[in-house]
């Protein structure tokens, strides 16, 4: 008998408002597995001495990063996605993690206009590039090299799915590479449950989909705002997990809120919700023995 490996991971991003130093604290008192780490503008969270310092204080590795987002400011560090990507699987090879989580591109501003009551959306396209030409070609590194860039590393590279904006009845889309069959291009995926929602996605249909390519999980819930407390929001969270834990899932599944969601102005606040999260993870994701 061997116990499968599975990982709850907290991300960094959840308390980007806190030092690293303080969320792997954290991380390690309400009992998760390890830490990805969100790679921002601070050196703390790009410099590996310092990471693996934290990896032996805490007992934590860290198990995955997370490409920067694009546009932010990453001091030292060039605007090119593809150049960010390159460096984060450096840094990650160089930590022992598993996966660097990367998003698509950045493209053309489609808009969409839902009408109150209708079926159908329409959809229309309007001319404001973002960061069009730096997004075509890393789209086209995406598409027809990623495949053999993998080959080279051992470290999991996986193509997040995006979410989709909306004010009143506008939907909009900000990244390329946000429907599902563009997606399935790649072998290696990092499903994100809020922002499937976010498209009216049903999580447990999208993964059946798309489950021989999920490489990694984002957690969180959705009630009308992203990256919600596992317990408050509309998605079927616990049927979602069940469904990992019947296939067999090997992936890293991260908790990935937002600062405020966990309560950050008070330390008591975030320990607290940080234990529900965990204690929802074992009870539905539960460890089980394999022959």
């Amino acid at each position: 008998m061997r116990l499968e490996v599975r990982m709850l991971a907290l991300s960094t991003g959840s308390l980007y408002t806190y030092g690293l130093d303080r969320v792997f604290g954290l991380a390690k008192e309400a009992g998760f597995d390890g830490i990805e780490v969100l790679v921002d503008g601070r050196w703390d969270t790009r410099q590996a001495d310092y990471l693996k310092h934290l990896m032996d204080r805490y007992g934590l590795p860290v198990v995955s990063l997370h490409s920067p987002f694009h546009l932010i400011w990453v001091s030292g560090w060039k605007q090119d996605p593809l150049w960010r990507l390159r460096r984060t699987v450096e840094l990650a090879e160089a930590l022992g993690a598993r996966v660097v989580v990367a998003h698509p591109p950045l493209g053309w501003l489609r808009i969409s206009l839902r009408v109150m009551g209708a079926s159908n959306t329409r959809g229309f396209w309007v001319g404001l590039p973002l960061s069009w030409f730096v997004g075509r070609s890393y789209a086209r590194w995406l598409c027809d090299e990623l495949e053999d860039f993998q080959r080279k590393t051992e470290v999991t590279v996986a193509v997040e799915n995006m979410p989709r904006r909306r004010i009143g009845p506008l939907g909009f889309d900000l990244y390329q590479m946000t429907r599902l069959e563009t997606l399935e291009r790649f072998r290696h995926l990092a499903l994100d449950t809020t922002h499937l929602a976010t498209h009216g996605l049903d999580i447990v249909q999208t993964y059946e989909r798309l489950a021989d390519r999920v490489a990694h999980v984002h957690l969180s819930n959705y009630n009308g705002r992203e990256h919600r407390l596992v317990q408050d929001g509309h998605l079927p969270l616990a049927d979602f997990l069940r469904r990992l834990n019947q296939d067999g899932y090997e992936g890293i599944i991260t908790l990935e809120l937002q600062p405020d969601v966990l309560g950050d102005g008070s330390v008591d606040q975030v320990s607290a919700n940080l234990q529900v999260a965990v204690d929802f993870y074992r009870r539905y994701f539960a460890r089980r023995p394999f022959a």
